[in-house]
């Protein structure tokens, strides 16, 4: 990095990063600590790194919404379906409003342990992913970030860490509800016996969940970056042009939670076998992780149709573009996946862009400063795809 300090590298009050500074609420703190953890680290081997990295990522996925407890209760129901040879389900009834008849009974221990488990996790989880990355390695950032030359000032960190508090409080409260729900025997759709709706649909339902749960959330987020909804909910999260691992969950709690059921709506409108349902849910939390991390994370030989972490990193950069999350199919089916010769702005809607003959020299001039930030190794080409060359203006001015 250069010796410049732009202006997303200084802190609230001015100084730069490498003044001392300290934000009980911002991810700085961890900097406090990290000469402690880095001889820890030192004495393990080094392809230790990365597996503990992938750990720490699907553990955060995992807990950070509380979907370790509806796995727990789904396999509590799946072994006492083999003992009484039933599903377990009961018909719900009105004729009583207390916690019991509404099968909620015992909600505040499912409360309890959910939030517990999603706070400890968000913190220490995500504590571990910044210090591995954003602090240990922050010398060297051309390597992993997508950004290297950008970084949320700590007023953001601050921003995204008490947003993200909040929302997961909401959030664990819905998973908790879920729960307890379907653990006191409220009706939904899920079985338990393999073979109960043949063999060929227990596999099936893989992609049928999963091209359900991401094409739905792809059209939810369309939604959310039309004017209105845009302006009044998801503004929210796009504060973070540099999103880290905490930037997860620092969504508006209305769109959180909205989220949250379209996910989970499989459970009460098809029959889904538990395994399935929960391997395809663990897929979407850990990538979405992965997505908001801000590190070159790429998609694996064996996902042709999962977009690497630079594809959503584009999304918060350029706003109004790349909706998708873990199938990039809907961009290029609809229109909206980032075009070489379109300018993206905050201002721009609908994921069409602005042609750059359009372009004022202004909104080019911006444009190309923010094309120069991006770091060409997050590619699967290692080449960054989108930077234009004189010619490329001549062609398309």
């Amino acid at each position: 990095m250069g010796t410049t300090i732009k202006e997303s590298e200084k802190h609230v009050d001015g100084s730069s990063m490498g003044d001392h500074f300290y934000d009980p609420m911002a991810v700085t703190w961890m900097e406090k600590y990290s000469d402690t953890m880095e001889k820890i680290w030192t004495k393990l081997p080094n392809y230790m790194g990365s597996i503990i990295v992938a750990l720490a990522v699907f553990t955060l996925g995992a807990t950070i919404r509380g979907e370790w407890l509806l796995i727990l209760v789904h396999f509590v129901k799946y072994l006492e379906y083999n003992k009484a040879d039933g599903n377990g389900n009961a018909t719900f009834s009105l004729s009583d409003i207390s916690l019991e008849k509404l099968y909620l009974k015992d909600l505040q221990y499912f409360w309890f342990s959910v939030s517990v488990t999603a706070y400890a996790m968000y913190f220490l989880m995500g504590g571990f992913l910044h210090w591995y990355y954003y602090v240990k390695q922050r010398d060297n950032a051309e390597e992993w970030k997508c950004q290297p030359h950008k970084w949320l000032p700590p007023d953001l960190e601050r921003h995204e860490i008490i947003l993200g508090s909040l929302s997961l409080l909401i959030s664990n409260t819905v998973t908790a509800i879920i729960a307890c729900y379907i653990n006191n025997g409220g009706w939904c759709t899920v079985y338990y016996k393999f073979d109960e709706y043949t063999w060929i649909w227990w596999f099936l339902q893989f992609p049928v969940i999963f091209i359900y749960q991401d094409y739905m959330t792809y059209w939810l987020h369309r939604m959310y970056h039309t004017p209105f909804l845009y302006k009044h909910f998801h503004k929210l999260h796009h504060k973070y042009k540099q999103p880290t691992a905490f930037s997860t969950t620092a969504i508006h709690p209305v769109e959180l939670v909205h989220i949250q059921l379209i996910l989970a709506s499989p459970l009460f409108v098809i029959p889904v076998h538990f395994i399935p349902f929960y391997i395809i849910m663990m897929y979407t939390y850990y990538h979405g992780i992965i997505d908001h991390s801000g590190i070159n994370f790429k998609a694996y030989w064996w996902q042709p149709w999962q977009p690497g972490a630079i594809f959503h990193d584009n999304h918060h950069q350029y706003f109004h573009v790349n909706f998708a999350f873990n199938c990039f199919i809907w961009d290029k089916l609809h229109g909206t996946y980032r075009r070489k010769d379109r300018i993206y702005t905050e201002e721009i809607y609908y994921g069409r862009g602005k042609e750059l003959r359009e372009a004022t020299e202004e909104e080019i001039k911006n444009d190309l400063q923010e094309r120069e930030s991006e770091n060409p190794l997050a590619y699967n080409s290692n080449k960054n795809e989108f930077k234009l060359t004189k010619d490329d203006l001549k062609k398309h001015r």
